[in-house]
């Protein structure tokens, strides 16, 4: 599904400002994989994601999703196949359209065989509230409210839906939950789960909860100076702890694990 091969990307090469963000890495996932991403500040997750989004071309090395290589395609046309969200709930949608224009503008971006300025039927917008329902928020009865009224959990959820309205080859979620309240991370997080689970959709998520890593998906890796250096899933996964991780973290590097929000993250 998706197989990245030796890839290295060097940030401002040849100034003060060097910094090798991605160093050799290697990763393939296979159809359905759901692989949470734990590492320290600088150590590349979020790079890495850039990378497989197109946000920049990689120095060296290769990507190919599903058979395809993608390694010189611009950005805009992988968000055909690749969803993603950010951090920031904001990121994800346009404030002063409705909650209906979202959708539709997510739907004939990503929808196969449908022309960029293709119309929206009303089959089409039944399905939108079919779907915003399913989010179990109320929106369904706001289509025509602009997406900026919404509550930053309400707008990360619509953001999960948009990306998943049209089945991605590739989901990737950049600490999406990381700017919400505790409650509401976690409704957004069981949302993910259920997606994911129901379109069986191959998944990178990047996050600073060692136990969420642990119990979201199927593999857990691990990142230090832009190289994966823990890779686990299986048997050997399950019965890992938090204690394993920072002990296996620091037979594959040689040091502790030093980072605050990831230590004391619950």
């Amino acid at each position: 599904m998706l197989n990245i091969v030796d890839v290295s990307k060097t940030f401002n090469p040849g100034t003060v400002n060097e910094k090798t963000a991605l160093s050799h890495l290697s990763l393939h996932l296979q159809p359905g994989d759901f692989a949470s991403i734990i590492g320290s500040n600088g150590a590349g997750k979020s790079t890495l994601l850039n990378a497989i989004a197109g946000s920049f071309y990689v120095d060296s090395g290769s990507i190919a999703l599903d058979g395809r290589d993608i390694t010189f395609i611009p950005d805009h046309k992988r968000s055909k196949v690749i969803g993603r969200l950010f951090q920031d709930p904001l990121r994800g949608t346009a404030p002063t359209m409705t909650i209906e224009e979202n959708l539709a503008l997510a739907y004939l971006r990503s929808a196969h065989g449908k022309a960029p300025f293709s119309r929206i039927t009303r089959k089409d917008k039944e399905f939108f509230a079919e779907q915003v329902k399913l989010l179990d928020m109320g929106l369904e009865n706001r289509m025509r409210q602009p997406v900026g009224l919404l509550s930053g959990g309400q707008r990360q959820a619509l953001t999960l839906l948009m990306a998943t309205l049209v089945t991605p080859k590739l989901l990737l979620l950049d600490e999406h939950t990381a700017a919400l309240d505790p409650g509401t991370a976690e409704k957004v997080l069981e949302l993910t789960r259920t997606i994911i689970s129901d379109h069986h959709i191959t998944c990178l998520m990047v996050t600073h909860n060692m136990k969420q890593a642990l119990e979201l998906g199927n593999r857990t890796l691990m990142m230090a100076d832009g190289q994966i250096v823990l890779d686990v899933s299986g048997q050997e996964r399950a019965g890992m702890t938090v204690d394993d991780l920072l002990r296996r973290f620091k037979a594959g590097t040689g040091r502790d694990l030093d980072n605050d929000r990831i230590l004391l993250s619950d």
